[in-house]
């Protein structure tokens, strides 16, 4: 896979407004330089793996602890968001070009900026039609000037990097191949469908590369698990859901019992119990 990646500090305003542009390839290059595509991308699992690798980023820098970042993963609203509507096409170099050039602009367009000297006034207008950072702003020019110098880099600070096909060192690879022999476009092969058994084995390692716990793992004596049942009653689901809650609450977890129900479990309740879904050596 190729990936380009341009670090973008500022919104449509020039206002700080932190976020990454990335070109992706819509698939991978074996290492004789056929390309498999693969048009699938899940943005709530980009997403996931978005917002976790930030968090742990974070942690590793010593921003917030662990647990704070735990308490993050909770939150409904987690505030990153992946957008992965603009797709490419492999002969449209123009817009290719034009994609890349939007994806690595400048924090400031001069063709959007006025000065009205009388007034000393600063007027910039946004790129954007609709929307909370539509149309024009107008501020004092020290204020716009201090607002324009915090988009520029530290020295040494890479904003554009590249991954993958891309990196310099598969590059400059393939500039020594080039040379020793002739070559010519990549060959593209259409990504082989999956049989519906294999996607349905695949889902134990795809949560463990978003959510980093193998769900096939027992985590008190780390055994490998086997699934029992498949619970997709809307009732049952809650009264698990519930009694989970119940036992992480901060009551159960300081050693106050919550007390059992006196009324003895009916017929109903004992089928609920044997349908629900637990580990097993």
């Amino acid at each position: 896979m190729g990936i380009v990646a341009c670090l973008q500090t500022h919104g449509s305003r020039a206002n700080w407004h932190p976020h990454l542009h990335l070109l992706v390839t819509d698939g991978g290059f074996r290492p004789d330089g056929t390309f498999v595509t693969w048009p699938a991308h899940d943005t709530a699992r980009l997403t996931e793996a978005f917002r976790r690798a930030v968090l742990r980023l974070f942690v590793r820098l010593d921003l917030f602890d662990e647990e704070q970042a735990a308490g993050m993963l909770t939150w409904p609203h987690s505030g990153f968001h992946v957008h992965t509507a603009v797709w490419v096409s492999e002969d449209d170099r123009a817009f290719a070009t034009r994609l890349a050039r939007y994806c690595a602009r400048n924090p400031v367009a001069l063709e959007r900026l006025t000065y009205d000297r009388a007034a000393k006034a600063v007027t910039y207008r946004s790129d954007k039609a609709d929307g909370p950072t539509a149309g024009t702003e107008t501020v004092d020019p020290l204020e716009f000037l201090a607002r324009a110098l915090v988009h520029i880099p530290d020295k040494g600070q890479v904003t554009t990097r590249y991954y993958g096909w891309y990196a310099n060192r598969p590059r400059g690879m393939r500039g020594k191949a080039a040379r020793a022999a002739v070559a010519g476009a990549p060959t593209i092969v259409p990504a082989p469908r999956l049989a519906p058994t294999e996607a349905a084995r695949r889902w134990a390692a795809l949560l463990q590369q978003i959510f980093e716990v193998d769900p096939l793992v027992c985590p008190t004596c780390h055994g490998a698990t086997r699934v029992v049942a498949f619970i997709t009653q809307t009732s049952v689901i809650n009264q698990i859901l519930t009694h989970l809650r119940t036992r992480a609450s901060p009551a159960a977890a300081g050693g106050v019992r919550v007390p059992r129900s006196s009324r003895g479990p009916s017929g109903s309740d004992r089928t609920r119990r044997r349908a629900a879904p637990h580990r097993a050596r």
